[in-house]
């Protein structure tokens, strides 16, 4: 066996069959990986700003944002649920085909912790 055809019999079967290319490179950006990656750093921002809200909102620190903050917390978490949420229901494949499906389902989660937090600091209130 040839070294050149160990090495180019892959090569062409790559070529000839184009479902055997995977769908996106590790290193490509595509609209699915940069909504679920915006809708993520959305959620973290208003999960930082929901635990400082709770904080202000238990007594402990009293230079919290307030109500302001766990307001800005409830709508960006509802901003990352919604962006998660609508690449996850466009995604072609599964986890791991560059879809964003796994950032999706991480920014819906990040979006869920900042509107409970969120929420919570607005039941608890109290100045």
């Amino acid at each position: 066996m040839s070294v050149g055809f160990m090495f180019g019999a892959p090569l062409v079967a790559v070529a000839t069959h184009p479902l055997a290319l995977p769908s996106a490179t590790s290193y490509e950006l595509t609209s699915g990986r940069l909504l679920s990656t915006l809708a993520g750093v959305v959620g973290l921002a208003g999960a930082v700003v929901g635990g400082l809200a709770l904080l202000r909102s238990t007594g402990r620190k009293r230079s919290g944002p307030g109500r302001r903050g766990a307001l800005i917390a409830v709508g960006s978490g509802l901003v990352a649920i919604a962006g998660g949420a609508l690449v996850a229901m466009t995604a072609d494949g599964g986890l791991g085909t560059g879809n964003g499906l796994g950032g999706s389902i991480v920014a819906m989660v990040v979006g869920l912790v900042a509107t409970t937090a969120g929420g919570v600091a607005l039941a608890r209130r109290r100045t």
